[in-house]
């Protein structure tokens, strides 16, 4: 089956659609063949304004609107790939959509009374399917919640049929907005599988990125920027003392434990932005490393992608703080390290569509597995 799998994660940096062809059964697992790639970047104007949405800046007006905007852009960017790459529309089968997350409290907060978990991924899968005329599937997150779970993460099921050995532990790790790893000791079983978010992966860079060049820049381009600054150790201390490095998994974080008020926090400590941008670098790589230490310590290596491996600094100082784990990407088992969150709701989604469970227990804390998302069909007639 030929599906699009599109993803826009917590970095906000743009659309990643990948078009996969995939097989999955019992005796030979998870086959699948990149057909093609695109990371179609957000316009400057809408990334700004999901950036506000983001920090709770809005109202229930644009929200709506911002809502079908990215269904728009959505559907733009899957035919835009299929043009680059001289695909024809209607040979996709299916569409995975995770959308854009702007709200996610997994573990729940205080609301009229009640201790609610919850959780709000934009784009609308109408749009989507209307001017595509593909199935789509989306809001994935949704039903763990419901059955007691997170709803993150989602991708340690595709983690675990990509990576499982029988005779090598693994730790696959992506950095993205934030960072999550999922460990899978050799030979596991689905519900030995542990998997988390460390904690903040690029998110916090960014935002001090942005501040210092009033943004002119949106992300420490390789590092360059942590490299030229000093960690300042104190701060560091504090910031690893955050309530969330010690919460126990599952365990999901958001704008709530990392966003704009731990962001304003750092800055009114008076720092330069260049030792913030470096300590909180350090940040990263020590909240990683210390999770693997802690939870996949029997592991003989780490598997990492997302756009963080492109931070070389953050990639050196994991080098150095795991000396007994060998830190590679995914590239090196033949894995798009861009592609591969796209790629795995393209694989949630052939999942969900042939009516079979797609998440991990072990890893949301869902009473049970479960079928994923809700389904928009499509038409036989593209308008894009």
């Amino acid at each position: 089956m030929r599906v699009a799998g599109v993803m826009s994660g917590t970095s906000l940096d743009g659309i990643d659609v990948a078009i996969v062809d995939i097989k999955i059964s019992r005796s030979v697992g998870l086959k699948y063949k990149q057909v093609a790639f695109e990371c179609v970047p957000y316009p400057g104007a809408v990334r700004r304004r999901l950036l506000q949405i983001c920090n709770g800046v809005t109202r229930a007006a644009e929200i709506s609107q911002m809502n079908f905007l990215l269904g728009n852009l959505y559907a733009e960017a899957i035919a835009e790939t299929c043009r680059r790459h001289r695909l024809s529309l209607p040979s996709i089968e299916l569409c995975g959509m995770h959308g854009q997350t702007i709200y996610h409290r997994g573990r729940g907060t205080r609301y009229l009374g009640h201790r609610i978990a919850s959780t709000l991924q934009i784009g609308e899968a109408a749009v989507v399917a209307e001017r595509t005329g593909l199935r789509v599937i989306s809001n994935f997150r949704e039903r763990d919640i419901a059955a007691g779970g997170q709803g993150a993460p989602l991708v340690p099921f595709v983690d675990y049929l990509l990576f499982r050995d029988h005779s090598i532990g693994r730790v696959a790790l992506n950095i993205g907005g934030f960072a999550n790893m999922t460990v899978i000791p050799a030979g596991a079983k689905p519900e030995q599988v542990i998997a988390f978010d460390t904690g903040p992966g690029n998110r916090v860079l960014d935002a001090l990125v942005r501040r210092m060049t009033k943004g002119a820049q949106t992300c420490d381009r390789g590092g360059r920027i942590a490299r030229a600054g000093k960690v300042r150790q104190d701060l560091l201390s504090t910031m690893l003392a955050e309530p969330y490095f010690r919460c126990v998994p599952p365990k999901s974080c958001g704008d709530e434990d990392f966003g704009k008020v731990f962001v304003g926090k750092l800055v009114r400590k008076g720092v330069p932005l260049e030792d913030l941008i470096a300590t909180a670098t350090e940040l990263t790589a020590q909240s990683i490393a210390n999770a693997i230490h802690e939870y996949g310590a029997s592991c003989g290596e780490v598997i990492a992608s997302g756009g963080g491996i492109h931070n070389r600094h953050i990639m050196r100082r994991l080098r150095e703080l795991l000396p007994d784990h060998p830190v590679a990407t995914s590239a090196d088992y033949g894995i798009d390290p861009d592609a591969k969150e796209a790629i795995a709701f393209a694989v949630l989604a052939h999942e969900s569509a042939h009516g079979r469970p797609c998440n991990l227990p072990s890893a949301t804390g869902a009473c049970r597995e479960l079928v994923l998302g809700k389904l928009v069909l499509g038409k036989s007639r593209p308008a894009v």
